[in-house]
């Protein structure tokens, strides 16, 4: 419960720390509590040397994935380990993305038994504004969601995963029915394209069950949500808290996908490595759904 506290509980403590400065502490303590959480959004995260020291003894990457991953747990099937370069970078697809892509972690250097010591996960840029979660999430092995950002670590050798639905996927999430927003999402397929990685399929199986939620269909939230690049409906956990549920999450890697490197690839040739991705996540799902315990499950592709 620490680890996972430590990995998903900053949110909630700066909101229970923002109402404490609103109604519980005196004006200067307050201020000053506001001026250090500013300071810490503005510094580069990687600067918090001091931090890091402050809570080594929690915070090491491998306690918070170990035990926040063994929370649920979290477990990871490589189909064709021997398909992959350590030398080499990918894209891998992860399907879906729930209300948090909590199997995405498990891919990463301090959990993971990949065979890639270069990883880093694409996290939505607004993660990277909220004091702790930043520094946390950037040790993790997560970098902001945007194009350059993608671009510029494949270029350096690291493989990246991302979650190609993105938050709007949640607005399509249905109660035992799996959904992949992915038709209009070919940016990273391009982007693998003209960095010649090749693509990988992930899907996990379980993460939807991690919380309940209700989508309360009013146009003005969604726009807020998006706007401010956050979670477009409304979710719960155990009693009513952001404590998630205890539920076994598997996480399949299909086979990479080839790509031939090109500079500026042509919208056909971006469609057609895109159906190759499309195909090879759904026979991904399909051969995998009753080894995962969901025999009767279906994935629909909007």
């Amino acid at each position: 419960m620490a680890a996972l506290l430590l990995w998903q509980g900053a949110i909630h403590f700066n909101v229970a720390l923002a109402a404490a400065c609103a109604f519980v502490f005196p004006a200067r303590v307050a201020m000053l509590v506001l001026c250090t959480q500013l300071f810490s959004v503005l510094v580069p995260a990687d600067a918090f040397t001091f931090i890091q020291m402050l809570l080594i003894a929690a915070c090491k990457c491998r306690f918070i994935c170990k035990h926040g991953l063994g929370y649920f747990p979290v477990t990871l099937q490589v189909e064709h380990y021997e398909a992959f370069d350590p030398q080499g970078a990918y894209v891998f697809g992860y399907e879906p993305h729930s209300i948090m892509p909590f199997g995405a972690w498990a891919l990463t250097e301090p959990a993971s038994c990949m065979p890639l010591p270069k990883m880093k996960i694409l996290t939505s840029s607004a993660a990277f504004y909220i004091p702790l979660m930043r520094q946390i999430w950037m040790w993790l092995g997560s970098v902001p969601a945007t194009r350059e950002i993608f671009c510029s670590h494949l270029a350096d050798g690291y493989s990246c995963v991302v979650s190609p639905g993105g938050l709007r996927e949640t607005l399509h999430m249905n109660p035992g029915l799996e959904v992949a927003f992915i038709k209009s999402r070919k940016g990273f397929v391009k982007i693998a394209m003209q960095n010649g990685c090749p693509l990988v399929p992930i899907f996990c199986f379980g993460q939807n069950d991690a919380y309940k939620w209700w989508n309360p269909d009013i146009k003005l939230l969604t726009r807020i949500a998006t706007a401010l690049k956050s979670i477009p409906v409304i979710y719960w956990g155990k009693f009513g808290t952001p404590i998630p549920y205890r539920t076994p999450m598997h996480v399949f890697v299909g086979k990479p996908i080839p790509v031939e490197k090109r500079g500026q690839p042509t919208k056909n040739e971006v469609n057609e490595v895109h159906g190759q991705f499309v195909t090879a996540l759904q026979e991904l799902f399909e051969k995998n759904k009753a080894k995962a315990g969901y025999p009767d499950l279906h994935l629909e592709i909007v």
